[in-house]
């Protein structure tokens, strides 16, 4: 880092000990960050209790549930980068508290929300402005701790609140839904994001330099956005429609033809949006394609098991929250008791690539799922293994995802990182549900004739939603399977964190970021 990166306005460069101090005010602003990422975990994670509840008071359809999840993530995963360069050009700790006002306006709008359309655009608002809120949160801490050790320390306890966030948002939803309503979950962001935003704006001192002045790639921005739009878009209509259906087919071709007309104009202008050596680089291309299919199977997951526990099972809300503590407590492990200890000293594939495979088995214990699967003999192992494999995987993957690259392009890896996640949040959960319809579909189709009593029908139609659900997690086994292999074999690198973080221009740039499916 250079020492004009470290410096605080007005203040005189530091050097020695002092560069390795950093901001004076570094923890007390990781507070506030870590608050705010609390806020977005707490969303999404309480969301998914709430769902249910929701649908049945807006009149939504089963085939239109997903948009309460995927209109978040769409509009969060296709406009990271945009958002990651706007912090880079216009200042983090502004984009920040923005994000974070935008976020607490969205929430307020979708708890208000009386109908499904109002509800859907209530969540793309929320993801807009997470998509400005998030990239800023990791820069900051990036150029606000400048020592190694205390990098390490910062994230370490960054992380362990974001992994929190997802146990509280559980059981927190679980309460909200049942006892008050379904619309608290998202009126209770809002204290969240007003503390936040407070406490950043007078705590927060953005040090000089570092910022990206170029001007911004407007042709790259419509078409990363509306590429990733008919991606998603597309295998949303396959559900309803069939993979065959003519704009299923014409969103997936439109896709690619934006999607490489985007490419051919970032290896063109001067100032790119997506510089292409920050996706080129073997072990980051491989960290991003590894992370974005094991979010795909995780996503999926996360619906199917909220919807078996409430439908199937008659689990309440809050007995739902408490049914996946094992999975965030295996994440919380992973990650802080594994991969944090193991990563400065084994090279990242060796714990990614058994990482992916751990979550791997615990995803084809769950393929064994019927309607009345015990949760100690069978959920319990599954959501244990789930959790310490990619807990583990994604500790290393975060370090080594942002090491490296110039402090120019520091803000566009942290959102390329958020941007596999989230795309491959919302491609998972379109595709994994669209999958699960239509196995349940046929099964239905295939075993109705014989149930002539209304019990018998109620039971074939509960066992083609179980079916329809294990024929999908099959496929999220092949997933993280596939997400093994890209790791071991395109991550190379040494261990992260042993080289470039204790001097030079790599320093900024050297960001673990621990990251929690949800």
């Amino acid at each position: 880092m250079s020492e004009t990166a470290r410096k605080a306005p007005g203040a005189t460069a530091p050097t020695g000990a002092a560069a390795r101090a950093g901001d004076a005010n570094r923890w007390k602003a990781l507070v506030f960050i870590a608050l705010a990422q609390l806020m977005v975990v707490l969303d999404a994670t309480i969301v998914n209790i709430a769902l249910p509840s929701a649908q049945s008071d807006l009149g939504i359809s089963d085939g239109n549930r997903q948009w309460v999840v995927t209109a978040y993530a769409l509009a969060f995963g296709g406009l990271l980068l945009f958002g990651g360069r706007i912090a880079d050009l216009w200042g983090r700790k502004r984009a920040f508290v923005t994000g974070l006002a935008g976020f607490a306006a969205a929430s307020a709008l979708g708890g208000a929300a009386t109908s499904g359309a109002m509800m859907f655009g209530a969540r793309a608002l929320q993801g807009v402005f997470g998509a400005l809120l998030a990239p800023a949160a990791l820069s900051l801490l990036a150029v606000m701790f400048t020592d190694a050790r205390e990098r390490a320390k910062a994230f370490g306890i960054y992380g362990a609140i974001a992994g929190g966030g997802g146990a509280v948002g559980l059981i927190l939803g679980g309460f909200l839904t049942e006892y008050l309503n379904w619309r608290w979950t998202f009126f209770v962001n809002i204290p969240f994001a007003i503390v936040a935003a407070a406490g950043a704006y007078f705590v927060i001192r953005e040090p000089e330099g570092g910022r990206n002045r170029n001007p911004l790639d407007i042709p790259g921005v419509l078409l990363s956005t509306l590429g990733l739009v008919a991606l998603v878009y597309g295998f949303t209509r396959a559900e309803s429609d069939g993979w065959g259906d003519a704009i299923t087919v014409s969103m997936f071709i439109a896709s690619a033809v934006l999607l490489l007309a985007f490419v051919a104009v970032e290896s063109r202008v001067k100032a790119p949006l997506l510089p292409l050596r920050v996706v080129t680089d073997r072990n980051r291309g491989g960290i991003y394609l590894s992370l974005g299919l094991a979010i795909i199977g995780m996503f999926g997951l996360f619906l199917f098991l909220t919807y078996y526990l409430q439908v199937v099972k008659g689990y309440s809300p809050v007995k739902t929250g408490f049914a996946f503590l094992p999975m965030i407590a295996g994440m919380i492990t992973g990650s802080t008791q594994i991969g944090a200890r193991l990563m400065t000293r084994i090279p990242a594939r060796r714990l990614m690539g058994p990482g992916f495979l751990v979550a791997g088995v615990g995803m084809l214990l769950l393929t064994q799922l019927e309607i009345g699967s015990s949760y100690p003999a069978l959920l319990l192992p599954a959501m244990l293994l789930l959790g310490l494999g990619m807990g583990t995987a994604f500790m290393p993957a975060m370090s080594l995802a942002t090491m490296g690259v110039e402090p120019r392009d520091a803000g566009v890896a942290s959102a390329m990182v958020n941007t596999s996640q989230q795309v491959g949040g919302a491609i998972g959960t379109a595709l994994l549900n669209t999958i699960a319809a239509s196995a349940t579909t046929s099964y239905v189709k295939d075993h109705i004739a014989g149930a002539t009593a209304k019990p018998q029908q109620q039971l074939v139609q509960l066992q083609g939603l179980v079916h329809g659900y294990t024929a999908a997690i099959w496929f999220a086994v092949g997933i993280l399977g596939l997400a093994a292999l890209i790791a071991f074999t395109f991550v190379n690198a040494g261990r992260p964190g042993t080289t470039e973080v204790i001097s030079g221009e790599g320093v900024e740039d050297e960001v673990p970021v621990p990251v929690v499916a949800h």
